[in-house]
């Protein structure tokens, strides 16, 4: 490829946000690392390209040497601290990239990017307390941020902490009150903390996930195995076991007319595809 084909190349995959780290270093090496100058004020993003995939490739030289002309050019940029950062990530330098990362958040106090990131390399090191009070904080100050509650989510169900699990799930219904997963997730946390009360919490929200979604396979289940154990159990009134055992017997009569459905066009499929492979195509004489 000649330098025209090259800068071209590059520009689509930054417009797409593709990577393909190893056809960009390939590019660096034989022909852009001698010509990114005539790209102009272009050449920064280009560079900012080629670090992240030297990173991807453990070519730690290249990286090296993208930054160096990025630091020139922006001495004090915090984006410049971010790309260090990952840097130091790439070598495994975790105390030294939470350090800088620290240092970014005293400079930009409004800065969700670096709050964020410290709770992934505390999670990668396995410091999954330290991540759970980190998002924790960083939560107090960005209450809208729905993938973050979602994260706090799974790092308390790592550590068994169903409770607080749910908390974080009923934070998501309040922002997203129609998503159909978010109901049968919290239904799920629910059934597995056990108890009388959270069994009767979990049937409501897996009802709601199947009203929102009749095709919920997983709900219907859930409905299914909850109003079992409701009906089981000593605390429920006569009342409350009629009415278990009739969302049961309704959850059952829909899975299996599902199955039905789905045999049936498996079936169909499958004569079709005996059909095609009867037929012979010959050539008239």
């Amino acid at each position: 490829m000649n330098w025209t084909d090259v800068r071209d190349k590059l520009r689509i995959w930054r417009e797409e946000n593709v990577r393909q780290s190893s056809d960009v270093i390939a590019m660096w090496d034989s022909v852009f690392q001698d010509k990114i100058h005539k790209l102009g004020d272009e050449q920064y993003v280009a560079y900012e390209q080629v670090f992240v995939a030297a990173l991807d490739c453990n070519r730690i030289d290249v990286a090296n040497e993208c930054l160096h002309a990025l630091t020139a050019a922006f001495p004090d940029s915090l984006r410049i601290y971010k790309l260090q950062v990952m840097k130091l990530e790439a070598q495994e330098r975790y105390e030294e990239a939470l350090e800088l990362l620290q240092n970014i958040i005293k400079k930009d106090k409004t800065n969700a990017a670096p709050r964020k990131r410290r709770v992934a390399i505390l999670k990668a090191c396995g410091k999954i307390p330290e991540a759970i009070k980190e998002l924790t904080e960083y939560l107090k100050k960005f209450m809208v941020d729905q993938e973050a509650w979602q994260e706090l989510c799974d790092l308390y169900l790592s550590e068994q902490e169903y409770g607080r699990a749910a908390f974080c799930m009923e934070e998501l219904i309040l922002h997203n009150p129609h998503s159909h997963l978010l109901h049968q997730r919290l239904a799920e946390i629910k059934y597995t903390q056990g108890g009388f009360e959270n069994m009767e919490i979990a049937r409501s929200h897996y009802c709601m996930a199947i009203k929102l979604n009749p095709n919920n396979m997983r709900a219907l289940y859930g409905l299914f195995l909850t109003s079992t154990n409701i009906a089981m159990s000593p605390k429920t009134t006569s009342v409350k076991k009629k009415e278990a055992n009739k969302l049961a017997a309704f959850a059952m009569k829909q899975i299996t007319e599902r199955y039905q459905e789905k045999c049936s066009e498996d079936d169909q499929v499958a004569a079709l595809e005996g059909l095609v492979t009867s037929l012979q195509i010959t050539s008239a004489s």
